[in-house]
């Protein structure tokens, strides 16, 4: 089941053409990514404080259709792959009042270290709660195909 975040499209978010910025979709799929992990009683301050740091390695955007100021979204986000090293997710923003979506996206971030910068091995603590999330979430998603 995926999570959502939401944003409101404010005019800085937009262009000269009046549209929302590409650049801006890379930092709400980041809102979308924080906003799933607090979902399942996990925050970067936490982490961070426990030694973590979860940079991206790899990251893609596909653009749909245009957004524009004032747009109510919704940032669509489900984790898709899981190790003690990487996690990935992937993401589709869509405009609330209409459903029209945007853009689509896919991340992959690898759990570093924050005193040396190495990949770093996530511990249990952090790992049996999104193993947990990702089952619950597969289930569920069979459940509707199913259903």
């Amino acid at each position: 089941m995926p999570v959502n975040a939401y944003h409101h499209v404010n005019f800085y978010d937009t262009d000269a053409m009046a549209v929302i910025h590409h650049a801006n979709y890379i930092r709400w799929f980041e809102i979308g990514r924080v906003e799933y992990l607090r979902s399942i009683g996990i925050t970067l301050t936490e982490m961070m404080d426990d030694g973590y740091v979860f940079p991206i390695t790899d990251i893609s955007a596909k653009y749909v259709s245009p957004g524009k100021f004032d747009d109510n979204l919704v940032i669509e986000t489900t984790a898709t792959a899981l190790t003690k090293a990487k996690m990935c997710f992937k993401y589709r923003i869509y405009r609330q009042e209409d459903g029209q979506v945007l853009v689509t996206g896919k991340s992959q971030n690898v759990y570093t270290s924050k005193e040396t910068g190495r990949i770093a091995r996530l511990p249990e603590k952090y790992y049996t709660r999104l193993q947990a999330a990702m089952e619950k979430e597969k289930a569920l998603a069979a459940a509707e195909v199913q259903g």
